[in-house]
């Protein structure tokens, strides 16, 4: 048996879903390496590869999670969904305080030399869990104690924790949240009652941050000054300004690999603005094929739900 028949026999599921990742993962090692030489070669005194190498282990590590977790069938992860979330809480609480910190926000927690975001096991937690409680209590989901309780209370407990250090990735989860309650049938008072509730948590993190500006938790400047460029600015700030540069600069067919130069004045462009680099080095076709294989996994992850025979599963 061939090496490629041997892969193939190994991956179970959707080989078109597959192909998605390896390609998306193979594009991501260029990327990446091309957006992070020159700020590697300046942070780490000339080595240009520190950055890539650290991304190709995560990304090795990413893939083998992937592996590990198709192995499993996804009625498992039904009964395990109330353990991730226990988990979840205490490792969110820790990074809050003891986390590692990068511009300003403590996000990260290294083990074995390998840092991670505690806060992205918490949305896929979460959002097993609610797929979890919707799936099971749909006989009785008007009941405000039996079935609305036991949701929202994780809901609000992990978004409040992710929001202090990074407020947009809790408002999408709440608001991804909102949107599972609707389709599982929750009624409109008690979504209206849970967004409610969100403003108030909200609101008590404002206050928590202004009374101990000191213990620098709750990065509320941060959210005003990013609310002002958003309002107020029309080129949306510098970073915003530099990445529309680098993509109109990529035109049609781009700089070419590795000739980006945006790179050079653009804060952590192989991160937040990896997708700018993107299309100033591959122009707008290798933006647009970038895009096109995202869709393609939305539309085959929509094609395995409405296959799926159990609530919970879709």
């Amino acid at each position: 048996m061939s090496l490629g028949n041997r892969i193939a026999a190994e991956l179970r599921g959707d080989r078109t879903i597959w192909m998605i990742i390896a390609v998306l993962s193979l594009f991501s090692l260029l990327a990446v390496y091309s957006a992070s030489g020159w700020e590697a070669w300046r942070a780490r005194g000339g080595n240009t590869t520190v950055m890539f190498v650290a991304h190709m282990m995560r990304l090795a590590f990413g893939l083998f999670l992937i592996y590990l977790c198709h192995l499993l069938h996804y009625r498992q992860y039904q009964r395990i969904a109330p353990i991730l979330i226990l988990a979840c809480v205490p490792l969110l609480a820790f990074t809050l305080f003891y986390g590692r910190s990068i511009n300003d926000a403590p996000r990260w927690i290294e083990v074995f030399g390998l840092s991670f975001q505690p806060s992205e096991m918490a949305k896929i937690a979460l959002i097993i869990y609610i797929a979890r409680e919707l799936t099971r209590k749909q006989d009785y989901i008007s009941s405000l104690k039996d079935a609305f309780m036991p949701i929202i209370i994780p809901v609000l407990l992990i978004c409040g924790l992710i929001a202090p250090a990074n407020l947009s990735s809790a408002l999408v989860l709440f608001v991804t949240c909102i949107l599972l309650m609707f389709i599982g049938r929750v009624r409109a008072k008690y979504i209206f009652l849970l967004g409610l509730l969100g403003v108030v948590v909200f609101a008590g993190l404002i206050v928590i941050g202004q009374m101990y500006p000191e213990a620098d938790l709750v990065r509320v400047d941060t959210w005003a000054s990013r609310m002002q460029i958003f309002l107020h600015s029309e080129d949306g700030g510098y970073q915003v300004q530099q990445a529309k540069i680098a993509i109109a600069k990529g035109g049609i067919i781009g700089q070419g690999p590795g000739n980006s130069i945006i790179r050079n004045f653009l804060p952590y462009a192989h991160a937040d603005f990896i997708y700018a680099i993107i299309c100033e080095e591959y122009g707008l076709l290798g933006g647009t094929v970038v895009l096109v294989l995202y869709v393609l996994l939305f539309l085959r992850n929509v094609k395995l739900v409405t296959k799926s025979p159990k609530a919970f599963g879709a």
